[in-house]
């Protein structure tokens, strides 16, 4: 793909952004536009086939950044628990098979009013993932949530946590992912940017609005908020990640919009703001 702008190379359209679209309507959309990157969310990939979205992929010679999701590690049950071991391995084996090396993962909930214990189960987990990821040549990146999400999507919701578990693995195998929605609001943001210096394995950017108009489906475009985008990408980059960048919105409103429609406002806002 010849891309009208260089500064486009590593753009990657996370497929939740067009979430009307199936994933070969996000990779013919990608293909138009001239985006060279995708982020595949899992159940776009289970709805054609992990065979026929890997074919969809290859032969559209899209790059895959990475596969969302992997994590939701803590349960009230061992059992459970262990069902939620399962997924991650078949997400570690999705995501090879995807051709990416990242599997992010949206670590969990506090489970049963419990946190501390939660957080514990959420390393449990990701000690227990990392052999196999590891023999997959698939790497996990600790998305860190914001706080609002902690009782129904992640109990990990500051740089400085993601930082902490990541820590305690092998940099090669267990990073963090740094989206802007998530932690733009924290006092020591920068402090944990270059901390996680060599060992940042994605950068989403999406905007804050104000007022915020869904707590999940909230995000802006790029520019449409409060967010210092190109601050947090500048420190990014200077901790060592020079990957592809998802664009990450969830948001009704912008899904209800022509997905070509999108894709070039996408384009537009990520020149002017990322």
């Amino acid at each position: 793909m010849g891309n009208e702008s260089p500064l486009l190379n590593n753009l990657s359209l996370n497929q939740i952004t067009t979430d009307n679209w199936n994933l070969q309507e996000a990779v013919e959309g990608c293909l138009r536009a001239e985006v060279p990157w995708i982020a595949p969310w899992r159940h776009k990939v289970h709805e054609l086939g992990l065979a026929e979205s890997k074919r969809i992929i290859q032969s559209s010679g899209l790059k895959v950044s990475s596969l969302c999701r992997g994590g939701m590690f803590p349960a009230s049950t061992a059992e459970q628990r262990q069902k939620n071991l399962d997924d991650n391995r078949l997400a570690v084996e999705e995501a090879a098979e995807l051709g990416t090396d990242v599997l992010v993962l949206v670590c969990g909930s506090a489970t049963d009013k419990d946190i501390d214990t939660s957080r514990k189960w959420v390393e449990e987990g990701i000690e227990k993932l990392v052999p196999f990821a590891e023999s997959h040549g698939v790497k996990l990146a600790i998305e860190p949530l914001h706080p609002m999400y902690a009782a129904d999507r992640s109990v990990v919701v500051t740089l400085d946590q993601a930082n902490t578990i990541a820590e305690k693995f092998n940099p090669k195998q267990v990073g963090v992912i740094v989206d802007v929605f998530h932690v733009w609001w924290d006092p020591d943001l920068y402090n944990q940017i270059k901390r996680a210096q060599n060992n940042i394995l994605g950068f989403h950017v999406s905007d804050w609005i104000v007022p915020v108009p869904d707590m999940f489906k909230g995000r802006g475009m790029m520019g449409d908020g409060v967010i210092e985008i190109r601050r947090i990408r500048n420190a990014v980059e200077k901790a060592g990640y020079q990957g592809p960048i998802e664009v990450e919105i969830i948001n009704q409103s912008i899904w209800d919009q022509p997905g070509d429609e999108v894709l070039s406002k996408m384009k537009k806002s990520y020149l002017e703001h990322v």
